[in-house]
C-alpha cells in the first residue's frame, strides 16, 4: 500500500468472487466489509461442478451461434435455451451475443480469458492449502467425451484454439477412456483428455473457508440486502435493510453476479449482463462413479465427484431473474446421467437452479467503473467464476490499493 491509513472498502456478494476479493484485499491491509443477502457461498457458488478449467477459453458465441437461435427458442433440451416469453427483454443481450460472434471477437475474447486463466491452478491448490481444506482440491484431470467423429467435429474450433494457446490435449480411443473411467457408457468412443486441470470437491465449503480465514484475519461479513448505493462526499454511502444510517466507504466493490446490473443502473452505470441460469442434479451415493471431471462434451454436461455425491451440471437458460427454476431441465440432466451410468439408475437424487452472470462475449467486466471513482466491477464470470476468481480478487487488489 502506498498510504498510511487503511482504505475503508465495502465488497458487495460473497460468491467465490466477491469473498475472493475480500480475502485478498484483508491480507493487503485493508478494512473490508463482505456483505451479501445470504450466507458466504450460497448463490452460484454453491451448485457449481468445481471445475478449475484453465483452457475454457472458448467463448459461448462462436461463429455460427445465429443459426442455433431458432433452436435456443423452440428445442426445450437445447444446451442453450431461451424461452420464447423472456425474448423481449433478452433482446438487446442477444444481439450483442450474436455480435461477439464474428471471428476477430471471438479470438479477442479467448486471449482475454487466456491471460485470466494463466495460473489458476497452481493458485487454487495453494489456496486450498493455506485454507486448510487441501482434501478439497483434485488434481486429476478434466475428460471431454464424444461418440463419434461427426460429433468431435462441432467442437473443433475450440479444441484448435485451445492448442493454439498451448494447452496439451491428448487423444484417446475406447481402451483409453476405459482405462481412466470405467463406467463410462459405451456410447461415447472418443476422448480429449486435460490431464493439467482440477475439481474443488465442495465449492460451498471451499467459499466458506476462505470466509472464516477473512474473518479471522479482522474482516467483517455482514448478511445484509444493499437497497441503495450512492456517491457521497470522499467515497461511497451504502445502505442495507435492516440499518437505520447507511455506512461510508471510500471504495465498494460489486461483485454481485447476476444481481450486479440491477445494483448499477440507478447510478448510471451500464453493463451488458444477463443471467445464465444453470441447473445441476445431484446423486446421493454416486460419488465413485467417476474419478475426476467428465464432461459429456456433446450434451454440455459436467459429471463431477463431489463430497457429497455426484454432480451432474449443465445447461444455459437465458430466463432471467424471476422466473421459478424449469424442472423440465433438471429432469433432463437427471435423464442423461442415468443413460451413460447406469450406477446412478437406482440412487436418489436432489436438483438445484442458479443464476451465473453472463456478459455476451464471455469475458468477466474487472476493473474501475468509468466515471465513478471508487467504484469497482468484478460480475460476469459465467460458469467460470471458481477459475476466475483468484485472478480476479488479485487484479482488484492491485489496482484498488495501488
Amino acid at each position: 500500500m502506498t498510504t498510511s491509513v487503511s482504505p475503508q472498502v465495502a465488497v458487495i456478494g460473497a460468491g467465490v468472487v466477491g469473498t475472493s476479493i475480500a480475502l485478498a484485499l484483508r491480507r493487503r491491509g485493508a478494512e473490508v466489509l463482505l456483505v451479501d443477502r445470504d450466507e458466504p457461498g450460497r448463490g452460484c457458488s454453491y451448485g457449481n461442478s468445481g471445475a478449475i478449467s484453465a483452457a475454457s477459453i472458448v467463448p459461448l458465441a462462436m461463429p455460427g451461434v445465429l443459426a442455433s437461435v431458432p433452436a435456443m427458442l423452440l428445442d426445450d433440451e437445447s444446451p442453450l435455451y431461451l424461452p420464447w416469453r423472456y425474448l423481449p427483454a433478452a433482446l438487446p443481450w442477444l444481439l450483442r451475443f450474436v455480435a461477439s460472434a464474428r471471428p476477430a471477437a471471438v479470438q479477442a475474447a479467448a486471449a482475454r480469458l487466456a491471460e485470466l486463466h494463466a495460473g489458476a491452478l497452481d493458485a487454487h491448490e495453494a489456496m486450498a492449502r493455506e485454507l486448510g481444506v487441501p482434501e478439497l482440491f483434485l488434481r486429476r484431470g478434466h475428460l471431454h467425451l464424444y461418440p463419434d467423429e461427426q460429433a468431435l467435429a462441432k467442437d473443433a474450433t475450440g479444441w484448435r484454439m485451445r492448442e493454439a494457446a498451448g494447452f496439451r490435449v491428448e487423444r484417446l480411443d475406447r481402451a483409453g477412456i476405459e482405462a481412466l473411467e470405467p463406467g463410462v457408457s459405451t456410447r461415447y468412443r472418443i476422448g480429449l483428455y486435460l490431464a493439467d486441470h482440477a475439481t474443488i470437491l465442495n465449492p460451498l465449503r471451499y467459499v466458506q473457508a476462505m470466509a472464516s480465514a477473512f474473518v479471522a484475519g479482522g474482516g467483517e461479513v455482514l448478511r445484509a440486502e444493499v437497497t441503495s448505493l450512492a456517491q457521497g462526499p470522499g467515497g461511497w454511502q451504502l445502505r442495507t435493510a435492516g440499518e437505520a444510517d447507511a455506512r461510508a466507504f471510500q471504495h465498494v466493490v460489486v461483485a454481485a453476479g447476476a444481481w450486479s446490473r440491477g445494483l448499477l443502473a440507478p447510478l448510471g452505470v451500464p453493463l451488458a449482463l444477463e443471467s445464465q441460469r444453470g441447473y445441476h442434479v445431484q446423486f446421493t451415493g454416486g460419488r465413485d462413479v467417476v474419478s475426476r471431471t467428465v464432461v459429456l462434451a456433446d450434451r454440455k454436461v459436467f459429471v463431477t465427484p463431489m463430497e457429497q455425491g455426484l454432480r451432474i451440471g449443465g445447461t444455459v437458460e437465458i430466463a432471467g431473474l424471476r422466473a421459478p427454476p424449469d424442472e423440465r431441465r433438471a429432469a433432463v440432466l437427471g435423464r442423461i446421467a442415468r443413460e451413460n451410468f447406469p450406477a446412478l439408475r437406482d440412487l436418489p437424487a436432489q436438483t438445484w437452479m442458479g443464476h451465473r452472470p453472463c456478459m455476451p462475449d464471455s469475458v468477466p467486466v474487472i476493473g474501475p467503473a468509468p466515471g465513478h471513482p471508487g467504484l469497482w466491477l468484478a460480475t460476469g464470470h459465467g460458469h467460470l467464476g471458481l477459475t476466475q476468481s483468484l485472478a480476479t480478487a488479485r487484479r482488484i487488489a492491485d489496482a484498488l490499493l495501488g
